[in-house]
């Protein structure tokens, strides 16, 4: 089998995820798209026809962000047309899956040039008709086995079911502030980081936009728990509620509300490309590699919980790479909710410092189908400038999913 080598990687800053505050949200999601595909391509003088696929991830693959993603995104960003592209959705884990995915094809022998990245305007969500509340899609034969609440209810009743308190959530929110803050002020994002251009030529945003690094344990203190009311709230004709849903597995479960914007990731908008090459291709164009893809894996778990796999998914990658947690330098692990990196902190026994060390989504953001990408983009920076060697990826994803990565910096 041949390895995935990974040569470059880039982002956009993330804008917040509002029409009429947030700096990118009045862009359309392909020009995004098209900001790092363009980057990648000039920073690593392409010839966009021997790029055999690009796998791009979009969770929600509805209005603007529909109608394959990637290969408009491409197309805009003046590659050639050869350069063909596909559009997946693994909800929040897109952005890992989509690099996995570009890298399995080169592994695999039959491509030797690919792109993995990701693209999410959550802006525009509220500009797309007919969604339903529901995970399931009203689909009730399913709803039966699987019931699935939203996510913050989730996190609220993970956190009640493993001990994991206010004052827990709140801190590691602190801490992402603070890390992110500090990243922010050493230039560590800079290398990665394409400001995104409005049509004009004039930059729309070249920094990130939604961190809050005067967050206190006292200002986060003073902020309600955000899904008690969403909990009760009736969704449909028949009163189901997401509390309802939770209480079909667990009832006699009594939520300990915990979480809020806070601590909760924030709602953004962003892109995020990561270039991958056969070992040969490489070579043969001069290509330094940066990182190499170590073991890749997928994992399921509960989808009423939901937010439970990154844990036996990284047990997972770290058994197919023939390692442990202590051959590990540095973890990222999203920030969807606090109590999914608290968790996994826990359970896996970690070094708070090897953990999210640039902040998380907490205090950067968290657009959906980008984040994977954007994680392995700030993975990759950070084993440089550390000078460290192996780094693990990981992330919850809706339906009780997560896939991870290994990478081991050249």
């Amino acid at each position: 089998m041949s390895e995935a080598w990974i040569i470059d990687a880039c982002r956009t800053p993330r804008g917040i995820g509002k029409i009429g505050k947030g700096a990118l949200a009045h862009l359309h999601p392909q020009h995004l798209g098209s900001t790092v595909l363009k980057a990648i391509a000039e920073r690593n003088d392409l010839n966009t026809a021997d790029v055999d696929d690009i796998v791009w991830g979009t969770s929600q693959q509805r209005g603007k962000q529909g109608g394959d993603l990637g290969r408009m995104a491409a197309l805009d960003a003046g590659y050639d047309v050869r350069s063909s592209a596909v559009t997946l959705d693994r909800f929040c884990g897109s952005g890992i899956t989509s690099v996995n995915m570009a890298a399995s094809s080169i592994m695999s022998g039959m491509e030797s040039l690919t792109i993995g990245g990701g693209t999410e305007m959550m802006s525009g969500y509220g500009q797309v008709e007919g969604m339903s509340p529901f995970i399931d899609s009203d689909n009730l034969h399913l709803r039966e086995m699987h019931p699935q609440p939203h996510q913050g209810v989730c996190g609220d009743a993970i956190a009640t079911l493993e001990g994991i308190d206010r004052e827990a959530v709140d801190a590691l929110a602190v801490r992402s502030q603070q890390n992110a803050a500090r990243a922010i002020a050493e230039g560590r994002f800079d290398k990665s980081l394409i400001p995104v251009l409005n049509e004009d030529g004039s930059v729309a945003l070249d920094k990130e936009e939604f961190p809050r690094p005067q967050t206190t344990l006292e200002s986060l203190g003073q902020l309600n728990a955000s899904f008690a009311a969403i909990a009760d709230y009736p969704l449909d004709e028949s009163g189901t509620t997401y509390r309802g849903l939770i209480q079909m597995k667990y009832p006699d479960l009594e939520i300990n509300h915990v979480h809020h914007a806070g601590n909760s990731s924030g709602v953004v908008d962003g892109a995020a490309a990561v270039l991958l090459a056969s070992p040969e291709y490489a070579k043969a164009h001069g290509m330094k590699p940066r990182a190499r893809i170590v073991a890749m894996a997928n994992m399921g778990d509960s989808p009423t919980l939901m937010l439970n796999a990154p844990v036996p998914a990284a047990q997972k990658v770290l058994a197919r790479a023939g390692m442990s947690v202590a051959d590990i330098d540095l973890f990222e692990i999203n920030e969807a909710f606090s109590v999914v990196a608290e968790k996994f902190i826990r359970d896996l026994n970690l070094d708070r410092d090897k953990v999210n060390v640039n902040g998380g989504a907490m205090a950067l953001g968290h657009p959906i189908g980008a984040t994977g990408s954007i994680l392995i983009n700030t993975m990759v920076d950070e084993l440089e400038r550390a000078d460290k060697q192996f780094g693990l990826v990981t992330m919850c994803a809706a339906g009780g999913m997560a896939p991870a990565i290994i990478i081991e910096r050249v």
